[in-house]
Formats: C-alpha cells, sequence, structure tokens
C-alpha cells in the first residue's frame, strides 16, 4: 500500500483527488494527510515520510518545485497536479515525471497513480528528475532534459543533441557521443522539450539543434559537424535556412 500526501492550495482539489484515490484504489492508496503551502508541504513530508506526493504547481508561499527543492531526502514519487501553465508542463516533461491537469481526470488520475506504483518497486532516479524540472523551470541556462528508455533513464544537455528523428509514436535522439537515444514518444514531444530558439522543425520528422549545423547542400540537407546529414522539407526550407543562417 502506498502512503500518500496532498499538497494543494485549493481545498476542493484536495477533496476531489481524495475522494477519486479513495475510490479507484480502496486497498492501495492510504492518505496520510493534506497541505495547502510550501512551509506545510515540506513539514508534512518530514514528518510522515510517504511513498507518493501529489502536488500543485502554484501554492501558498512559492511553488511545488520549492517544495521539492527543500526538503533533501528524494525517497518517494511525486506526480504535479496543475492547471495550465507552459513553462510549469514543459519542466515537468523535461524531468520525465507525471502529472494531470486540473480539473482532474479519473483516467488521467488512474494511469498517473499505476505508473507511481511501478516506479516505486524500481531504483529511485527521483532526485536527479527533480533537479532536471527545477532547472528548466527556473530558465536554467544550460538545460539538461530526461530521455526514459524501456531499460534506462537517461539524462542529456540539450548542447549534446544534434537532431531528433522519428518513426510514428518513436522519437530517437541523435547524440555527440555517438549514442541514440529511442523514447515511446512523438517528435512533437520532443519540440516541447527542447529550446524552440535552438531546435527547428525542418521536416516533418526531423528536428535539428542549428548550433550543430555547418551548411546546406544542394540536395536538401542540412551537414552536421560530424557529417551527419539531415533532410529539409521543401515547405519548411525558407524558414529553415533563415532560421539557422
Amino acid at each position: 500500500m502506498l502512503n500518500v500526501i496532498l499538497i494543494d492550495d485549493e481545498a476542493h482539489v484536495r477533496l476531489d483527488v481524495r475522494q477519486k484515490l479513495e475510490a479507484l484504489f480502496p486497498n492501495e492508496i492510504n492518505i496520510l494527510t493534506e497541505a495547502n503551502s510550501v512551509t506545510s508541504g515540506i513539514s508534512a513530508i518530514q514528518e510522515h515520510k510517504p511513498d507518493l506526493v501529489f502536488l500543485d504547481i502554484d501554492i501558498i508561499g512559492g511553488t511545488g518545485f520549492d517544495v521539492l527543492t527543500g526538503y533533501p531526502i528524494k525517497d518517494f514519487e511525486v506526480i504535479f497536479i496543475t492547471g495550465f501553465n507552459d513553462q510549469a508542463i514543459k519542466a515537468i516533461k523535461a524531468g520525465a515525471l507525471d502529472y494531470i491537469l486540473k480539473p482532474v481526470d479519473e483516467d488521467e488520475l488512474n494511469e498517473a497513480v499505476h505508473s507511481a506504483i511501478e516506479n516505486s518497486k524500481k531504483e529511485n532516479q527521483l532526485e536527479k528528475l527533480i533537479q532536471i524540472s527545477t532547472d528548466f523551470f527556473k530558465g536554467v541556462k544550460k538545460k539538461r532534459i530526461v530521455l526514459k528508455t524501456s531499460e534506462m533513464v537517461h539524462a542529456i544537455d540539450e548542447d549534446d543533441i544534434i537532431y531528433c528523428e522519428s518513426d510514428g509514436n518513436y522519437t530517437t535522439f541523435h547524440t555527440v557521443q555517438s549514442e541514440n537515444i529511442v523514447i515511446t514518444k512523438s517528435l512533437k514531444h520532443a519540440e516541447e522539450i527542447l529550446s524552440p530558439q535552438i531546435f527547428i522543425r525542418c521536416h516533418r520528422s526531423f528536428l535539428v539543434n542549428k548550433n550543430h549545423v555547418l551548411k546546406y547542400d544542394k540536395h536538401g540537407f542540412l551537414i552536421s559537424k560530424n557529417e551527419h546529414k539531415i533532410p529539409v522539407s521543401s515547405r519548411r526550407k525558407e524558414r529553415t535556412l533563415q532560421q539557422i543562417f
């Protein structure tokens, strides 16, 4: 059974999540307590040592990221609950953490909790994921992202990604270390977590890091510093060349 804490400054949201959890997971979830601020959230985690924390982004006294960075031991799972905020969502995705949007959808809640239950059985990576999410949220210049494969969690610098290539619901990240990291996400997901000032959608299936591009050849390919060839679609050619050169 997972011991749970709810941290949100809206009482009706906490009640809604509580009722849904009790209905969906009567034998798997034990709600220990609730909190509504950064201070009370940190205290609740410190006192009760939960397995799982439901955490709002905007709470009294700061943000959910302040709660996480304010408690030194990251030995629990986190599911963010948030109203739609582009920067917050990008930060959560960059750290490959789970989240659900308000108003809370029962199916999304169900999926997120099942994921947390599975993650609790594996080696805990939360501290790394939280650090990357927090840095992304605060706009730290050198951004890192988390990529989860079926076998491993990768934390990589944006600067080390040469280009991304999609094949349906799979996206391959080609890196300067000559490592190809394949995740079960679409190219749209890559666009959402990478810096739009640096990564250019040059083709329906390709996203390129403009800082790695050396030239554009007459056959319609961008050539990277290490001789990768990335296609440019005719529809995106003019804009791509303007953005890169």
